[in-house]
């Protein structure tokens, strides 16, 4: 496992009394207008927790992982309770299996094209993918085969509005390598990657430049929010304890140079997802009491043109891939 006791130790002592304030975590002093929140542990999830994503079609039930990075895990639906501003405040019923979804499962928990569920998977450096109304994970790809340095651990597409909007971003814990990855329908519901290519995050620096402080979930913020002057992501550290803001480039990849901290005073920060109905940045932890914590003051998305994530369609895709295929992959270790 990724994760050291000494580390899941530190995150209970930093996590353990916020249940219902934020006093614990400290916000960056570019994003003080916001407030954040941990809501406490899931009832009956597994710890630790994997990454998590609200359900397709469902704004009152939460998808989430537990047990993550092992051959046991799997992922749960859990019920929410929202307030009168919709603001997710709590949960209701006991978490439930989705089938056996989500061996392995860590920081990445999406929905993709055809809404599709992708699901990271540690430390084997693999990508499942799971059909609408499966209960099972329908496709594995391994992603070391395609050149994705040991292990891949949190995936998410690019929204509608952005750069380099649909294409498909992975990245790989501890080194940071972060990764465009090309993809086109398989004719059987899921989806094959092409090709990936590693992103230097630094062009101007010597060498290829990779995200810090062991990345896991990451979510796009688009440029208006506070505290956002550009397209941004937000990117759960776990490695470093805390949440980190980049500036996009024009492809949607993040550049290093500009990063900022979000969040600081917390460890274990695992998964990330953008609530549809309010904007809100939910991330799990991995320890830390395994935990959900919800950010409020971000704006309300627009409607999706594509649910649920705005990825366009599989012939816009194919067409992409085409224009695009003589970009190779690159191999990287950390």
């Amino acid at each position: 496992m990724k994760k050291p006791l000494a580390k899941l130790f530190t995150a209970a002592v930093v996590l353990a009394g916020i249940h219902g304030s934020a006093h614990a975590l400290t916000l960056g002093t570019d994003f003080l207008s916001y407030a954040a929140t941990s809501i406490g542990s899931v009832p009956g999830l597994p710890v630790n927790y994997g990454g998590l994503t609200v359900k397709a079609g469902d704004t009152s039930t939460l998808l989430i992982g537990g047990a993550a990075n092992g051959a046991s895990g799997l992922i749960y639906e859990i019920g929410v309770t929202r307030d009168g501003s919709n603001h997710i405040t709590g949960f209701t019923g006991v978490a439930a299996a989705v089938g056996t979804v989500g061996a392995y499962n860590d920081g990445g928990v999406t929905y993709g094209p055809g809404g599709v569920l992708f699901t990271s998977r540690w430390p084997v450096n693999e990508l499942g993918q799971t059909e609408p109304g499966s209960t099972g994970e329908d496709k594995i790809i391994d992603l070391a085969a395609l050149g994705v340095a040991g292990s891949h651990s949190a995936v998410n597409f690019v929204p509608a509005g952005f750069g380099g909007a649909g294409h498909m971003k992975l990245v790989s814990w501890g080194g940071g390598q972060w990764y465009d990855a090309l993809y086109s329908p398989d004719g059987s519901g899921t989806y094959d990657i092409t090709s990936v290519t590693q992103i230097d995050l630094d062009p101007v620096a010597a060498g290829t430049q990779n995200l810090v402080g062991g990345p896991e979930g990451f979510v796009f913020i688009a440029a208006g929010n506070a505290g956002f002057a550009v397209n941004s992501l937000l990117v759960s550290d776990y490695s470093s304890g805390r949440v980190s803001a980049y500036d996009l480039d024009v492809n949607g990849d993040p550049l290093v140079t500009t990063r900022r901290d979000f969040l600081t005073g917390l460890s274990g920060a695992e998964g990330a997802t953008i609530d549809p109905l309010t904007g809100d940045f939910l991330f799990s932890t991995f320890g830390g009491g395994s935990q959900v914590v919800v950010v409020q003051g971000f704006r309300a998305p627009d409607p999706d043109p594509d649910p649920p994530h705005g990825v366009p369609e599989p012939a816009t895709l194919i067409l992409f891939g085409a224009a695009l295929m003589g970009l190779g992959a690159v191999r990287r270790r950390p």
